[in-house]
């Protein structure tokens, strides 16, 4: 897998209508979509939220062959997952195994639990990509301010913890790209990554590590002063270039999708 396929924090600009929402919407529908993918239980409302999840990046013009590209980091994580699932779901009462080998047991219901999982973990990041894909890093700063704005009155520091998940978000591209450079310039001068078993993989990869450090130090740094010089000294006072408003479309997605939450709930809760 290169570093080049992992797409996560990247911002494609586009005029589509998912484009054009406020990203408090797209937050909210964000949450209140993996909600929904945790209450999920069976064929139909899988069914109903991959139709959604699809129709979704349609409108958004996101070519799902990008979208899928940047699941090659999860595929490892998907398949355990699938697996313990598989080996270690029970199977109901009355069930009989499909597969009995050494101390494993495969039943229907494992069968069925793997499925779902794996593709409760590949919808789920699929939607966190079309949240990113479809705004941009200030956008999801200033949406993720306003919706936590209520928690000021606390005296939590929202609008810091908002920008430091902006930019942390931002740089995911930026250290992936030193990355690959990292990685290309070693393996010029004869470093190999690609031979050997998991673990020699892992302690070739070590080299990797302090170049990348040092450059993400001096990378913060140079943000760190750019920020003092542009009189940076966190939200107070700071005005927005772009205000944002929820407009007609947005009420419409945020109760469809809250309509969508509650009804998979619903159908879930009698095993739909």
């Amino acid at each position: 897998m290169a570093m080049r396929d992992i797409t996560l924090g990247q911002y494609f600009p586009g005029d589509t209508p998912v484009h054009r929402l406020d990203p408090r919407t797209k937050l909210l529908f964000t949450v209140l979509y993996i909600v929904a993918l945790f209450m999920a239980k069976g064929v139909l409302t899988y069914g109903i939220l991959l139709a959604v999840l699809l129709g979704s990046i349609a409108v958004s013009k996101i070519k799902l062959k990008v979208m899928l590209k940047g699941l090659k980091p999860i595929i490892f994580i998907a398949v355990v997952t699938g697996l313990l699932n598989l080996f270690y779901t029970p199977g109901t009462e009355g069930e009989t195994p499909l597969l009995s080998f050494w101390i494993f047991t495969v039943y229907p219901a494992g069968l069925r639990a793997a499925a779902f999982m794996v593709l409760r973990i590949v919808m789920l990041v699929l939607c966190t990509f079309l949240l990113t894909y479809t705004t941009s890093p200030i956008l999801i700063t200033d949406g993720l301010e306003m919706l936590l704005g209520p928690l000021k009155k606390l005296h939590l520091p929202i609008h810091e913890l908002a920008m430091m998940m902006s930019i942390a978000l931002r740089f995911i591209p930026t250290l992936i790209e030193e990355t690959d450079k990292i990685m290309s310039a070693q393996k010029a001068r004869g470093a190999d990554f690609e031979t050997g078993n998991l673990i020699q993989k892992a302690k070739s990869l070590v080299p990797l590590l302090v170049p990348l450090f040092i450059s993400a130090f001096r990378r913060a740094d140079e943000l760190a002063v750019a920020m003092e010089c542009r009189c940076y000294h966190g939200g107070e006072g700071r005005t927005r270039l772009k205000v944002l408003r929820f407009g007609f479309n947005d009420y419409v997605v945020l109760a469809a999708t809250l309509t969508l939450c509650v009804g998979v709930g619903v159908l879930g809760r009698f095993g739909w």
